[in-house]
């Protein structure tokens, strides 16, 4: 009787154990859906929550886990244990000289160095601190007091709140027709040696930066069209980061303003800049031959070759197949030998059927696809062709027809030769 229950008691006690583990394992994974949006937020003050309301509560209505901390705090860590803390971060401390905490300038750039996207925000007296950061992602602040000043285009006789309609042509980043853009703030420049960022707004051609309380006795650090307002950049690891010279573009009073659209503008730009637009992924590729399903690593010259691979989008927290029509192919050696683009089938797979070309060595399967605004795609499968098998070449070729005939014309020659030689006798001379 002991036994039996001993026996009870035991397996209810693994029972229990399971349950536990099976619960704290789902509260886990919980944790860990719900953690991609965790978004760390900094400020200069605390009027920042209420001047930017608007913007903080389309945020949460996106189901991102706001957290505020003041940019000089000393408690503000991006990392713990060598895991990040958060996927994102705001900035919205435009005058702070130095963050708090163990971040620094470059725990920012460690954060995007390790998948983080940040967005960053500054104004016309912007401090040391926001400047460094921009100008890690490619982005040259103005000198402190400058703004972006506009006497042709502005909004109701303020040469200081301009109104820009240069935006980048990217749906997926600002929307399909993006309207004008109210602005206040600095100017910057973009690093030209930089091929990553983009100017996502840019002034229009009457504008320039100054200090409006000075006079203009010098030529401005930023003219023009090439004043860039707000830009991006998508690092290679296809971590993303957005500065704008504007934080009150961000604000309850611009989106509040009768014919901008700086509420769309602002709205989709983060969506973006949070990876949740404009986001892709490849996988399981194939290639085979045309006339098997199974795939291999070792193929013939000139085999007929099939390729294909699933590219999806995600759109709404879903994965959709992805409809571009530009997605190409590269069959590389050490340059490609051939170039082609990849069909969608109704499948949702792109594909492709070509000849390999008429040369051996390693190869690869490669798609690149780097499209702005779009994660970055790289797909490589490395194969071997090789020459034809002594077997697998034509019996009679018809270039070498020529050499037949020059082979047997030589044997014929010499048969009819060597009857001449030995059965020919000459008649004898009678003296």
């Amino acid at each position: 009787v002991k036994t039996g229950v001993m026996a009870r008691l035991g397996w209810l006690l693994v029972c229990a154990a399971l349950t536990v583990l099976a619960t704290a394992t789902c509260t886990q994974a919980g944790n860990a859906a719900a953690g991609t949006k965790r978004t760390l937020v900094l400020c200069d003050s605390a009027a920042v929550k209420d001047t930017h309301s608007d913007y903080f509560a389309f945020l949460a209505g996106q189901g991102f886990e706001l957290t505020y901390m003041a940019a000089d705090s000393s408690n503000i860590a991006l990392f713990k244990y060598g895991e990040a803390l958060y996927e994102n971060l705001i900035i919205f401390a435009p005058t702070t000289e130095s963050f708090g905490g163990v971040i620094g300038n470059k725990g920012v750039t460690d954060f995007i160095d390790d998948g983080g996207n940040v967005l960053i925000a500054g104004n016309a007296n912007v401090g040391s601190a926001v400047a460094a950061v921009a100008r890690e992602v490619g982005f040259e602040m103005d000198e402190p007091g400058n703004t972006v000043i506009d006497y042709v285009h502005n909004v109701n006789g303020d040469a200081t709140v301009v109104v820009a309609d240069r935006v980048i042509g990217v749906s997926v980043m600002v929307g399909d027709k993006p309207g004008p853009i109210a602005y206040r703030g600095q100017g910057m420049q973009r690093d030209t040696n930089n091929p990553l960022p983009l100017d996502v707004l840019s002034a229009s051609s009457s504008a320039f930066t100054h200090d409006p309380s000075k006079p203009v006795t010098e030529f401005p650090s930023a003219v023009g069209k090439s004043t860039v307002l707000v830009g991006a950049t998508q690092a290679r690891n296809n971590a993303r980061a957005t500065v704008s010279g504007s934080i009150d573009l961000f604000s309850n009073e611009f989106f509040a303003l009768p014919g901008f659209q700086n509420r769309e503008f602002a709205q989709l730009l983060t969506l973006w800049t949070f990876q949740q637009r404009g986001v892709l992924r490849a996988r399981d590729p194939r290639h085979h031959l045309v006339s098997q399903t199974n795939g291999s690593y070792e193929y013939t010259i000139n085999d007929e070759v099939q390729y294909s691979i699933i590219i999806e989008q995600q759109i709404d927290g879903k994965w959709v197949p992805y409809q571009g029509k530009d997605v190409q192919l590269e069959f590389v050696r050490i340059d490609p030998f051939v170039r082609k683009a990849l069909a969608l089938d109704s499948a949702g797979r792109l594909h492709l059927t070509f000849r390999l070309p008429d040369v051996y060595g390693v190869f690869q399967f490669r798609v690149d696809y780097k499209r702005s605004g779009y994660s970055y795609l790289y797909s490589s499968e490395q194969v071997s062709v090789r020459p034809y098998r002594h077997t697998q070449y034509e019996r009679f070729i018809l270039s070498a027809y020529p050499y037949y005939a020059s082979s047997f014309s030589m044997m014929c020659g010499l048969f009819i030769f060597s009857f001449v030689f030995l059965y020919y006798r000459e008649k004898e001379k009678l003296n």
